[in-house]
């Protein structure tokens, strides 16, 4: 079979963006809303390689780039987590979509549509990571960086946290984000995938058995 996996336009109303994407016209329409920052790296190829498999049990899917991330154009310095989740219902809309599949830190910004939130995280957590890493850095590099005054730094003009130029205002709302509260949306926790989150790998990666963890679980309850 021909690899039906294809990059796709779609606009949202900051102008347009971009989109892998297997479309059959069926019944179950998932979208995936990407884990994010260096995460989302890691777990590409695991998001598609669960596309490839949803796409054999009969679900379309699309996975679209966060703004200012991946192959978008938008500045990312001018994002916040609201433009982005803005974004992410946008998409939903064009593509209709009836479930949501959202990944790791993804879940902060997904839209309000029933599915699956596989290992959420707090936007807190998230934070909290980038900045150690900075400050280990900093520190090979013979300078001394803390994570409250780089924190104070970002909420009052921006920061650059693993090669990634956040503003003020993201940094401010993103410190106490959350994932919304929702019967319609099941957490997956990793465990139930038979193995360790491919984003605690040092370089991106994949592993089928996971995938097919993921897909079964998805395929099983819109079979019900």
């Amino acid at each position: 079979m021909a690899n039906p996996l294809e990059y796709i336009k779609w606009q949202w109303a900051e102008g347009t963006a971009t989109a892998l994407a297997v479309n059959r016209g069926r019944a179950h329409r998932l979208l995936l809303v990407p884990a994010l920052f260096d995460e989302g790296n890691k777990l590409r190829r695991f998001s598609v390689e669960v596309m490839r498999r949803l796409d054999a049990a009969g679900v379309d899917c699309w996975l679209p780039d966060l703004p200012g991330c991946g192959e978008s154009l938008a500045p990312l310095a001018a994002q916040t987590p609201s433009t982005w989740r803005a974004a992410m219902t946008a998409a939903a809309e064009q593509f209709a979509a009836t479930h949501v599949l959202a990944i790791r830190g993804g879940a902060l910004v997904a839209p309000a549509l029933p599915g699956w939130a596989l290992a959420p995280v707090k936007g807190a957590s998230v934070l909290r990571q980038m900045l150690r890493a900075r400050v280990l850095a900093a520190r090979e590099a013979g300078r001394e960086e803390s994570s409250e005054a780089l924190l104070a730094e970002g909420m009052a003009s921006g920061l650059e946290l693993a090669g990634y130029a956040l503003g003020s205002e993201f940094i401010t709302e993103f410190q106490n984000l959350e994932m919304i509260n929702s019967s319609d949306f099941e957490v997956v926790e990793q465990a139930r995938l038979g193995g360790p989150g491919l984003w605690l790998r040092a370089e991106p990666g994949e592993d089928p058995a996971q995938a097919d963890a993921l897909a079964a679980l998805i395929g099983e309850r819109l079979a019900a």
